[in-house]
């Protein structure tokens, strides 16, 4: 039930009838007519915008438009006031019983309130971390970890068929210079003395992979030239890597469906096979670029390459995809792998980057719209920096990984529930603030504690309801008399949990999970605001002594209220807390 969307379709049919009458032309588009909770609360419970984007195709004043719907909506026996304001909105509010109403339809349909088919079962890839397997996760890929799996349980919420992808970025450079790394740990292992050349990894994670290859090999590589070790060892050390990290993304509750490997695009024809298309699209040229102003990328260079004509697909320079030498470069597997993504039957592309990755936005779209004909869109979402703090101080800590806070040094300090929600606090493309204390303060000010205190009253609610011998389960609390649930208080909880369906759409239509975040502090506020009344009020607390009716009618919107915040923290990742420690 949204009753956002059956209060439009009141509008819809209101204009259709005006049509039918000759108070508006036929022809008139209405996908632009909106209604929504009007910015301040004390202009009504909704407003809608249709006369306002109405008047100019209908050639006629918006005011016109607004007092002829007004008198049609009035008359409908949910809308009690239809007043228009301004140059032609119209605000509306309506009868107590369709908010009484919400509350027995989130308790009858449980978490599933709010779930949606809008995604009509497309199939989305989700691609998320995707970290160099080289290292322990540091706090960086935490928080684009925590996002792109929030993300894709949002995206499963409004019906999608929803794939979470790891690409293992393992036919790069980088894994050569982490056998190098695993092989000084290997020596070290054997009593020698080592030192770190710059660009090696120096954490001590690395020392068990010494000892475990030690272990596996013995002594027979000391001494031996690269040449001899260096693919086994890269094997060995990258395989153990990826083992860490799933470890790492375990303790944060994420579990991939597939992880994808870079170095089985090499030497399998996948990499050919994406230029060709490419190419017999006729998007494949020899020449010699421009060089780009500023820094000079290390791709770039002054000979003839092989070049991707991605200017026709919005990008601001064509992109080489092999240099001179013959080698391809970092872009060319990039393509070839989004091609079998594109090949793999999705519907949709989203690729959760660092905000490092800003660059490659551009000529990554290209090439999916090209490699699908502009069949396959690609959303690529930015993940901005965390700081982290203590005390309102930057803070360090104890770096086992060498250069860096990992994932498991943060999720041990404060636990993963509270890692996911703050995470989530803040838009993806905007910096992160990530203090250890506040994060774990009591207070309205932390947000994950105010959501999670709201859960966690309404199961004291319940548990004194046991003690009373008032019956609560949901079932006979959707069954009760609600109609006495008129207070301002009380309905503006009930308002509030009407938006949850609405809200869950529009973040799964902006891809945009902090969405869900914002909604429960505001949600978790009208419900402490409600429970603070009732300690002036007695009439508005949830148990009402001696009245099992009334209390069970109570009982129902705080019951309702925690129905939707696990819903709401189900698809940020997090458990609701049955009681506050």
């Amino acid at each position: 039930m949204n009753l956002f969307t059956e209060m439009r379709g009141l509008v819809l049919d209101a204009l259709n009838q005006m049509t039918a009458e000759g108070e508006l032309p036929e022809g008139l588009d209405y996908k632009n007519v909106a209604v929504e909770p009007p910015r301040d609360p004390a202009h009504g419970d909704m407003a809608t915008n249709a006369a306002m984007v109405l008047a100019k195709p209908a050639k006629s004043k918006p005011r016109d438009i607004a007092d002829k719907l007004a008198a049609r909506l009035g008359a409908d026996p949910r809308v009690t006031s239809a007043e228009v304001a301004g140059p032609g909105f119209l605000n509306l509010r309506l009868d107590a019983g369709l908010w009484q109403g919400v509350v027995k339809t989130a308790l009858t349909v449980g978490t599933d309130y709010g779930r949606s088919t809008m995604g009509q079962g497309k199939k989305v890839n989700v691609e998320y971390v995707s970290a160099n397997p080289t290292g322990p996760m540091h706090v960086g890929h935490t928080r684009g970890a925590v996002f792109g799996d929030a993300l894709a349980s949002l995206l499963d919420y409004v019906g999608y068929d929803v794939t979470r992808e790891y690409y293992i970025n393992d036919g790069g450079a980088q894994v050569n210079v982490l056998a190098r790394s695993a092989y000084l740990r290997y020596l070290e292992a054997h009593g020698q003395s080592v030192e770190f050349p710059e660009g090696t990894y120096p954490g001590d994670y690395l020392v068990p992979v010494g000892q475990a290859l030690k272990e596996k090999y013995g002594d027979s590589l000391v001494g031996k030239p690269e040449e001899v070790w260096l693919t086994d060892i890269r094997d060995y050390a990258t395989e153990a890597m990826m083992e860490m990290i799933r470890g790492d993304l375990a303790a944060l509750g994420v579990k991939m469906d597939t992880y994808y490997s870079e170095k089985s695009l090499y030497g399998t024809g996948q990499i050919e096979a994406a230029l060709e298309r490419l190419k017999g699209l006729g998007l494949i040229y020899e020449g010699v670029l421009e060089p780009p102003k500023g820094k000079l990328p290390e791709d770039w260079e002054e000979r003839e390459q092989t070049l991707f004509k991605s200017t026709e697909y919005g990008d601001d320079v064509d992109r080489p995809v092999m240099k001179s030498d013959g080698a391809w470069t970092y872009f060319a597997p990039d393509i070839a792998y989004h091609y079998t993504k594109v090949e793999r039957g999705f519907d949709l592309l989203i690729d959760v980057f660092g905000a490092d990755h800003g660059g490659y936005v551009k000529r990554m779209k290209a090439a999916v719209a090209a490699l699908s004909e502009n069949r396959v869109p690609l959303d690529v979402k930015l993940i901005q920096l965390v700081k982290l703090f203590k005390n309102g101080e930057p803070f360090k800590m104890s770096k086992r990984a060498g250069t860096f806070v990992t994932l498991r040094d943060v999720v041990e300090q404060v636990g993963a529930d509270v890692t996911r929600f703050h995470m989530l606090t803040r838009k993806n493309d905007a910096p992160l603030d990530f203090d250890f204390d506040k994060v774990l303060e009591q207070s309205k000010d932390n947000p994950v504690f105010y959501v999670q205190y709201a859960h966690a009253r309404v199961c004291s609610v319940l548990r004194k309801a046991t003690e009373a011998g008032i019956a609560h389960d949901d079932a006979t609390l959707a069954a009760a008399d609600l109609s006495g649930l008129t207070h301002d208080a009380e309905l503006a909880v009930a308002k509030k949990l009407a938006e949850w369906p609405r809200l869950v759409e529009i973040a799964g239509r902006t891809n945009e999970p902090h969405r869900i975040a914002f909604f429960l502090y505001e949600l978790a506020s009208d419900f402490h605001a409600l429970w603070n009344r009732g300690n002036d009020d007695v009439s508005l607390r949830f148990l009402q002594e001696g009245d099992a009716a009334t209390s069970q009618s109570k009982i129902a919107l705080a019951r309702a209220v925690a129905v939707v915040i696990a819903a709401g923290l189900g698809i940020l990742g997090v458990k609701p807390a049955e009681e506050m420690r």
